[in-house]
């Protein structure tokens, strides 16, 4: 998964190595609305006019080639070493070497999160 903030999204057939970028149109929003104009609401006039276009009038697609890291395949992970900070466990070469060091990237780097003060917490 990789965010970039567009409104795509690409498929791999990890058999063939076929892969297809998916890509909304952003005119079908506008093409959506004089369809749909007897909805006065913009979401649902958009929500059924999605229904019934045609998938040429939706979307962009576009045949691509897609490089997955053997780290990054589904399945079983290839290797995991254990943080010495903070103890969890890193899959798939996802540690970072800060000199004799193994760690994970939060401890490394910062994380999304912050840590609290502990407390049990129950479920």
């Amino acid at each position: 998964f990789m965010d970039y903030g567009k409104m795509a999204a690409t498929f791999i057939n990890l058999q063939t190595n076929k892969a297809f970028r998916i890509i909304a149109k952003e005119e079908a929003r506008g093409w959506a609305k004089e369809r749909m104009n007897h909805i006065n609401d913009k979401y649902k006039a958009q929500l059924e006019a999605y229904k019934v276009m045609d998938e040429e009038e939706l979307f962009d697609i576009q045949q691509v080639e897609v490089k997955i890291r053997q780290e990054d395949m589904p399945g079983r992970p290839l290797r995991r070493v254990r943080c010495q900070r903070c103890h969890e466990y890193v899959q798939d070469m996802r540690e970072i070497n800060e000199g004799e060091q193994i760690l994970c990237y939060p401890c490394s780097k910062g994380g999304y999160y912050k840590k609290l003060p502990f407390q049990t917490v129950k479920i």
